[in-house]
């Protein structure tokens, strides 16, 4: 039993430094797109290993866990790939460091399709 606890301490602990670098990614990228993808990312992640080392301390839980990690899943992603559509769509700009746009570039081709 020790073993266990053990172990799910350390997926969660490990968990909660990928929220701590997510936070860290969001105060450090320069535009609002690449800090929608820093911390996505790792907060997905860390969300996901923090439930599942509760999930593995306690066993009970475990099914309630997964439908929890099941849903951060698939929400996560979705969302912040909806707020950055939204920005891209309201023109917010990038950062001079980025050098392409494909949505941009999508968006023009599809223009001329259209044409």
């Amino acid at each position: 039993m020790e073993i266990r606890m053990l172990i799910g301490s350390i997926v969660t602990l490990i968990g909660a430094i990928f929220i701590f670098l997510g936070a860290l990614g969001i105060v450090r990228m320069p535009d609002l797109y690449n800090r929608l993808q820093s911390g996505t990312k790792a907060s997905t992640l860390g969300t996901i290993l923090s439930i599942a080392g509760i999930g593995i301390i306690n066993p009970a839980w475990a099914g309630k866990a997964f439908i929890i990690i099941s849903f951060v899943m698939m929400t996560n992603p979705v969302s912040s790939h909806t707020l950055a559509r939204g920005a891209h769509h309201l023109g917010i700009p990038l950062s001079k460091k980025t050098v392409i746009d494909k949505l941009k570039e999508a968006e023009a081709n599809e223009k001329k399709e259209e044409q």
